[in-house]
């Protein structure tokens, strides 16, 4: 059966990991997307690891290999005019194109929307930038780290006044691109169905600094209200509302209403010290927080994750397992859902990669074609579609243009 999105023409300019994961997005759904990547280097993405066997190969990125299945691949210098007119081609029968071009950069080659909708009115153009097309950091470079930083989340990831011996931390990855690749695909759609509605297109402007921001959800009040900086390892005004250590890994701990915390109590054994005085309520047990996580921590210890969060389950008490990786690709549950898809390269060859995080009941998702190989579809698309003679492609390809 068709995907969602069949029919959507994208024409993907994308780097690393937001504009090729909201391209990916859409191309999972159905779209046919055309990857514009550099002659010869190909996305920067092809260089990061991890590589099977821990060899480095362009074709074998676990990165790029996942950012980019269900897409078609071509090379193309498009900061050259003769490279720029054939992205003008692809453009003026796209209904999108996403990219991740610096605002410098985008100056210097022409890569405007005023340009391109001359050429194709009803053309949605999405921009997804470290900080966006305007303000005074317009035109700065930023990487995951910058814009982490930039965003809010390594201060909520230190450790706060009270801990200043531990500094701002980002999390494993390149999970900015991630959010503004999210991001970036909502609103594409947005546009998508407006241009439906209207006849014309749109220029849509994505702020990965802002994206970031705009999840910081209650934690950013904590500021505006209090005055406070909410951190990993700062003095939580109520608990039990923590991480403690089992026999074989970490469980979550979130036992902040009273009946949650009888409950608790009543799965520990009722212990003599839960009725005293300086663990009454949750105020006083967020004080006395020192007192009360050694006792916590004593009984979590003398079981496994799984005893704990089975009798938790049975009590109605909200515990809940740290999943590691090997957990995940393990879990049962999303075998069933079928989480997990595997992939056939053909230089990589077949890895587990992870799948959907939604169903669709009558359009499926699904893995049409793996990620392409530098330059593997310069045929199809250059010859086969847009026309250009075997002489011209053998020229372009001389000048290295693709």
């Amino acid at each position: 059966m068709a995907g969602a999105l069949e029919g959507l023409k994208v024409v993907e300019l994308g780097e690393m990991v937001s504009a090729p994961y909201a391209a990916k997005l859409m191309a999972d759904a159905g779209a046919e997307v055309i990857k514009i990547e550099r002659p010869q280097i190909g996305d920067r993405a092809r260089t990061r690891g991890p590589f099977p066997a821990d060899s480095p190969h362009p074709e074998k990125s676990g990165l790029f290999l996942y950012l980019n299945t269900n897409k078609l691949g071509v090379t193309l210098d498009v900061t050259r005019p003769e490279g720029f007119a054939v992205l003008e081609k692809l453009a003026a029968t796209a209904d999108v194109l996403v990219h991740n071009v610096a605002p410098p950069e985008m100056d210097r080659i022409g890569l405007s929307y005023d340009r391109l909708r001359r050429l194709n009115s009803k053309l949605v153009m999405t921009s997804i930038l470290p900080f966006g097309l305007s303000g005074p950091y317009r035109d700065y470079q930023a990487e995951d780290l910058t814009i982490w930083c930039a965003g809010g989340v390594c201060v909520l990831n230190g450790g706060g006044p009270e801990h200043p011996e531990l500094p701002p931390l980002k999390t494993f990855g390149q999970q900015a691109g991630y959010q503004g690749g999210v991001h970036g695909a909502t609103a594409t759609m947005g546009a998508v169905i407006a241009a439906l509605r209207d006849g014309v297109g749109q220029h849509v402007d994505v702020s990965v600094q802002e994206s970031i921001a705009s999840i910081l959800e209650m934690t950013f009040e904590f500021w505006p209200y209090l005055g406070a900086i909410a951190t990993r390892v700062g003095q939580k005004p109520i608990q039990p509302l923590e991480t403690l250590e089992a026999k074989d890994g970490y469980i979550y701990v979130c036992c902040v209403e009273e009946h949650q915390w009888r409950n608790l109590v009543h799965m520990m054994g009722d212990p003599e010290w839960a009725d005293w005085e300086i663990f009454a309520n949750r105020l006083t047990r967020a004080a006395n927080w020192d007192a009360l996580k050694p006792m916590l921590q004593e009984y979590v210890g003398q079981h496994t994750v799984l005893e704990l969060y089975q009798t938790a389950q049975s009590r109605r008490v909200p515990f809940a397992p740290v999943s590691t990786m090997a957990d995940l690709l393990g879990s049962e549950h999303l075998k069933a859902r079928g989480f997990f898809v595997e992939i056939a390269q053909p230089v990589a060859g077949t890895h587990k990669y992870p799948g959907a995080p939604v169903k669709y009941s009558r359009t499926p998702w699904e893995i049409r074609r793996p990620a392409p190989t530098l330059g593997q579809h310069n045929q199809e698309i250059f010859g086969n579609r847009l026309g250009l003679s075997a002489e011209r492609l053998t020229e372009l390809s001389r000048k290295g243009v693709i």
